[in-house]
C-alpha cells in the first residue's frame, strides 16, 4: 500500500467497486478486466486501475481481476471485514426508517439501539427488530454495554451539535450526520453528513438549465446503449 494520503473519493468509488462486483459473483463472472468492468457499470477503467494501485497489485496480466480475490481485498480494504454496531439518535420518521432498512445488514452494518429525548417514545419498540428506545440521556452507557463503534445522527438541526458532543464524549470516532448542519467535531473524529435538502436543491439548479437537461439525457442515451453484462466476460 502506498505511504501517500487516501482521498474521500477514493474510498468511495472502493465502495462502488465492491458493490459491483457483489454482482458479479452473484452473476457467477469468475475474473474480469478494468475495461469490462468500467464498461458493464459505466465506470472510468483507468481511475479504476489507478484506484487500485493506491493498494497493492490485484490484476493478472491476460486475465484481469478474480472476481472472488479483489472482493475479499477491497473488503478488508474498507474495514467490512470486521462487524459494525450501529446506534442511532432520533426515533422520529428518519431514525426509524433507517433502523428498518435491511441493507445495512449485506454490509456488516447492524443497527443495535435507537435513542430520543421523547417521554413517549422511550421504552417502546422499533420496526421488525423490536429495537429498544433508550433514554438520550444513557447513550454512554448503552454505547459501552452494546458495543457500539459508529452512530447516525437523526435530529433536529438546533440540537445536532448537542448530541455529537454527548457522542464524542462516550468515545465514538465514525459518525454519520442527517441533520442540515455544520458540526464541529474533535480532531480524531470522522463525521460524514448527508444533507437531503442541499442535494435536492443541486438538482432543482440542474432542471433550471435547458441546455444541461437536454446534454445529460443525450449521455444517458448512450450510456443505456451499452450492453450490461454477458455470463462469460472477455478480457481485453
Amino acid at each position: 500500500m502506498k505511504s501517500e494520503k487516501i482521498s474521500e473519493l477514493t474510498t468511495s468509488r472502493l465502495s462502488v467497486y465492491l458493490r459491483c462486483l457483489n454482482t458479479l459473483q452473484e452473476a457467477g463472472i469468475k475474473s474480469i478486466s478494468s475495461q469490462a468492468l468500467a464498461a458493464q457499470f459505466n465506470l472510468n477503467s483507468a481511475q479504476i486501475r489507478k484506484d487500485l494501485g493506491y493498494f497493492g497489485e490485484f490484476g493478472v496480466r491476460g486475465v484481469g481481476y478474480y472476481v472472488e480475490d479483489l472482493r475479499e481485498h477491497i473488503t478488508k480494504i474498507l474495514g467490512l471485514d470486521t462487524p459494525h454496531r450501529v446506534g442511532i439518535v432520533g426515533a422520529g420518521r428518519l431514525g426509524t426508517a433507517l433502523a428498518n432498512y435491511n441493507g445495512f445488514d449485506k454490509s456488516n452494518f447492524t443497527v443495535v439501539a435507537l435513542f430520543d429525548n421523547d417521554r413517549q417514545k422511550v421504552g417502546r419498540r422499533i420496526g421488525d427488530a423490536k429495537l429498544l428506545v433508550h433514554d438520550v440521556d444513557e447513550i454512554s452507557n448503552i454505547i459501552r454495554a452494546e458495543a457500539i463503534d459508529v452512530m447516525v445522527i437523526a435530529v433536529p438541526a438546533k440540537a445536532a451539535q448537542r448530541v455529537l458532543n454527548q457522542i464524542m464524549s462516550a468515545g465514538i470516532k465514525a459518525v454519520l450526520n442527517f441533520a442540515p448542519a455544520s458540526l464541529i467535531s474533535r480532531r480524531g473524529v470522522k463525521v460524514k453528513t448527508v444533507d437531503l435538502t442541499t442535494s435536492l436543491e443541486s438538482l432543482s439548479y440542474f432542471l433550471s438549465q435547458p441546455s444541461g437537461a437536454a446534454s445529460h439525457a443525450k449521455t444517458q442515451k448512450r450510456k443505456n446503449d451499452i450492453p450490461w453484462m454477458s455470463r462469460q466476460s472477455k478480457v481485453i
